[in-house]
């Protein structure tokens, strides 16, 4: 089953993130506690890392945009053939 992962909120007053660097891409196959991508909030840079193991079936934001919190982000998949299907 697909998971998505969306901009978390790190702290009380953070209202939007910016993603630095991915650094994954669709297909790659992640553990869980991967760093998935570089965020960049008001305040410092965080590694966003997976909560579970997957495959990266889509990436829905660019490196470089920045969206608030809550915004999905990407979409992990159970196996890689149920990436192939989501993209």
């Amino acid at each position: 089953m697909a998971e998505t992962i969306a901009m978390p909120k790190w702290g009380l007053t953070m209202e939007e993130g910016t993603i630095v660097e991915w650094m994954v891409g669709e297909g790659d196959t992640v553990q869980q506690g991967d760093v998935l991508a570089v965020v960049e909030t008001e305040k410092t840079s965080v590694e966003l890392t997976s909560p579970f193991s997957g495959v990266v079936a889509r990436v829905l934001v660019a490196d470089g945009e920045t969206v608030p919190v809550g915004t999905p982000l990407l979409v992990l998949a159970s196996s890689p053939e149920e990436a192939a299907q989501l993209r």
